[in-house]
Order: C-alpha cells, then sequence, then structure tokens
C-alpha cells in the first residue's frame, strides 16, 4: 500500500508544556486506522499538525506527499475533516452551507445533491441549519468532509450525536471510501464500535504513542486472558457438577452458565475440554480481549513505568 500521511518523531509544545513528544507512525492508502486515547492524550494536536492548521516544534509531518506547514499546502484540497464540534451559520439551508463549502473547496456544485443524499439529509435540505437537531449537524459536517472526494480523511469524534442506525451508516460511507483507496482516521474515545471497524489502532497517552498495530497484534503483545463462556446441559445437573469439579477454574455466571479466563498458553487446552463429546456443554463462547480492555492494559504499563 502506498504511504499517505508520515509522521516523524513530532512533537509539539504550548508554553513549555509538551502535548505531544516523539511521534511517528505512517498511514497508507486504503486504511482505516483508529487513534484512541483520553482527552488531552494528544489526538487533537495530531490531526491538526496534519492539517498544517499548526506547526510542529520538533519533527516532520508529510501529506500526501507535501508538508503542510509550508506556506501553499495544495494537498490540502484531497484532504477531508470532520472536527469534533462541527459549527455552521445557522442562518443558511443546508444545501447553501455546502454550496458555500464546495466554492472554497473548488468542488462542482453539481456534487451538492448528491452528498446530502448520501448523508440522509435530501429532506431536510432547504431547511435552515439553525432547526437541524445535534446529529443532522453532524451528517452536514460529514457531507462536508466528503467534498472533493478526498484522498485522505480526518475525523475527530465522528459519530458524535448519531443514533444507532445512523452511525451504522456513517461506517457503511466509510467502508466506500476505503474501497476507493482513500486513508480514514478516526479519533474517537467510542472504543466498542470502533472494533471490527478499524484495520489498525494507535493508542496515545500524555502526547506518547504507547501501542500501534492491529487488535489482532496488540492482543499478542499484551497477553491477555480469552474468556469462555459455556452452558451447561440443565437435564443432567449432577453431571454437570462432577464435570465442573474435575474440570477447574471455572466460575458459575448464572444458573448453567459458566466462564474462565484462559491465558493464551491454556485456551486451545480448555476449548477441547470443553467440547468433548462427553462434556455436558451445549453452547460455547468465546470472548476474546475487547479494545477497551486493551487500551486499559497499554494505559496501566505505560504508568507502571513512569
Amino acid at each position: 500500500m502506498a504511504e499517505t500521511v508520515r509522521v516523524a518523531q513530532v512533537a509539539k509544545s504550548y508554553g513549555g508544556v509538551d502535548a505531544v513528544s516523539d511521534v511517528s507512525f505512517t498511514l497508507n492508502e486504503g486504511e482505516t486506522v483508529a487513534l484512541v486515547g483520553h482527552n488531552g492524550a494528544g489526538k487533537t494536536t495530531l490531526i491538526k499538525l496534519m492539517l498544517g492548521l499548526i506547526r510542529p516544534s520538533a519533527g516532520t509531518v508529510r501529506v500526501l506527499g507535501e508538508s503542510p506547514a509550508a506556506g501553499e499546502f495544495a494537498a490540502r484540497k484531497r484532504l477531508g475533516y470532520l472536527p469534533e464540534s462541527v459549527s455552521f451559520n445557522m442562518a443558511l439551508t443546508g444545501r447553501e452551507t455546502l454550496a458555500f463549502y464546495a466554492r472554497l473547496k473548488r468542488a462542482p456544485h453539481a456534487v451538492v445533491a448528491g452528498l446530502l443524499d448520501h448523508v440522509g439529509l435530501t429532506a431536510a435540505a432547504d431547511r435552515r441549519v439553525g432547526a437541524y437537531s445535534k446529529g443532522m449537524r453532524q451528517r452536514l459536517g460529514l457531507a462536508q468532509a466528503l467534498l472533493g472526494d478526498p484522498k485522505v480523511l480526518l475525523l475527530d469524534e465522528p459519530t458524535t450525536g448519531l443514533d444507532p442506525a445512523l452511525r451504522r451508516s456513517f461506517y457503511r460511507i466509510v467502508g466506500e471510501l476505503r474501497s476507493r483507496g482513500a486513508t480514514v482516521l478516526l479519533s474517537s474515545h467510542a472504543l466498542t464500535e470502533l472494533e471490527g471497524k478499524a484495520d489498525r489502532v494507535i493508542i496515545v497517552n500524555r502526547g506518547i504513542k504507547i501501542a500501534d498495530g492491529t487488535i489482532e497484534e496488540l492482543r499478542g503483545i499484551a497477553r491477555l486472558p480469552t474468556r469462555i463462556r459455556v452452558r451447561l446441559r440443565d437435564d443432567d445437573a449432577g453431571r454437570a457438577e462432577d464435570w465442573m469439579k474435575q474440570a477447574g477454574g471455572w466460575r458459575r455466571i448464572n444458573g448453567h452458565v459458566l466462564e474462565i479466563d484462559a491465558s493464551p498458553e491454556d485456551k486451545i487446552m480448555l476449548l477441547r475440554k470443553a467440547a468433548a463429546s462427553d462434556a455436558p456443554v451445549t453452547d460455547l463462547d468465546v470472548i476474546p480481549p475487547t479494545l477497551d480492555e486493551l487500551y486499559a492494559h497499554f494505559l496501566g504499563a505505560q504508568e507502571a513505568i513512569r
């Protein structure tokens, strides 16, 4: 995959306070990357550096082969950006707002109607933005970010204010962009919804990058236990109790539901025992470490060495 963004040993300080310290990563074509961290971790600062809104105190940033800090940043036309809190002229309609941004980005006016339809705002296109709900303004912000068929899309808390159906629609649009080769960076606190949506996760804390990889790679590094949950047959309670005693380590959740935390070394052995033909098990679930748990692990590891 071709590289679209390179952040190399970047630092940014404000009045002696380090917002970002020695951060390096690359983003590639057709890749969806989640940038996660607490408030103040440095996520928004990194996005502003990629947009060229601020200059790094040290290190280099390259976006589509150019420096965003340069006076003439032609690649900005190929960038899409959705801030955490969108702000529009409340007196304009949705259509007028998008037409205004299309002129700024030198995108053809003909795309406005299609983008409004793409984000589900056709019926409200000629209503004033002041009458829009927060979710509708967020969708209008997404339509603005999609102007110009961006090669790099930077989205800061993009699903804020969206209901579950609209979140599914949002991720469908992200998937379409990815399939066309766009790079999508999602900065979000909603870790649960990012699972299965991001190809890669970059975790930052206190301005430092503390983890970078696919969820499977991060699981391999963290080596957190996998939760195995089984349901025992309810027609032979005595046999189920005997199996529990012999298997050892299982804890009862409720009724006939048991679970155990399996280390990476023991996972296969425990699964084989639970799935054996003589085991009184009617159902089995395997729950790997979630992104929430991985995030907590890496933050805890960083704090332990401070």
